[in-house]
C-alpha cells in the first residue's frame, strides 16, 4: 500500500493538516446524516467527541506551542467563515453542504424508505410529532426533516373548527 506524503509540523504546515482535518470532517459529518446537537443520541455524541480527540494530532503534529494552537484556531474559524459565506451565494454549494429537506410523513403515513435513508427510528418521528402537539401520526399532513436536522410537523386541517 503506498504511503502518504508526510507534512510536517511547521506554522505553514499546521495551517494544511487543519485545512484537511476540516475538510474531510466536513464531508464526513455531511455524509453522516442530518442532526442538530440537541438531538444527537448519546452515540453520536460520544462519536463526535472522539472524533475531535482523534484528529487534533493530526492537525498540529509534533508543533505543540502555543503557535501551533493558534493558527489551527485561525484557520478552523477562516474556513468555516469561508464556507458559509460561499454557502451563502452559490445554492448549489448550499445544497452539498447542507443537503435538501426531506418529507418523512404524508397525509398521516410514514414514509420508510425516506426514514431509513435519513436514519430516523419511527419513534423519533413520534416524539417530535408530539413535540408538535400532535398526538398520533395520523393526525399529520407533513412532517419534514428539515436541513439541520429539526423536524417541522403540519397538522390536517381539522373539520368543523
Amino acid at each position: 500500500m503506498p504511503s502518504l506524503p508526510e507534512i510536517g509540523s511547521s506554522l505553514p504546515d499546521v495551517a494544511l493538516r487543519t485545512a484537511i482535518v476540516y475538510i474531510f470532517l466536513v464531508v464526513a459529518i455531511r455524509i453522516s446524516g442530518k442532526r442538530e446537537v440537541g438531538q444527537m443520541s448519546v452515540l453520536e455524541l460520544v462519536v463526535i467527541l472522539i472524533m475531535s480527540d482523534a484528529v487534533q494530532n493530526s492537525m498540529v503534529g509534533e508543533n505543540v506551542s502555543i503557535w501551533g494552537g493558534l493558527v489551527a484556531v485561525t484557520i478552523l474559524l477562516t474556513l468555516d467563515f469561508a464556507l458559509r459565506s460561499i454557502s451563502l451565494r452559490w445554492p448549489r454549494v448550499r445544497k452539498a453542504i447542507q443537503g435538501e429537506p426531506r418529507l418523512i410523513v404524508r397525509d398521516g403515513k410514514i414514509l420508510d424508505g425516506a426514514l431509513h435513508e435519513e436514519d430516523i427510528s419511527q419513534d423519533e418521528v413520534e416524539a417530535a410529532v408530539r413535540a408538535h402537539g400532535i398526538e398520533r401520526v395520523d393526525q399529520v399532513a407533513l412532517a419534514v426533516l428539515e436541513t439541520d436536522g429539526s423536524i417541522s410537523v403540519i397538522p390536517m386541517e381539522r373539520s368543523g373548527s
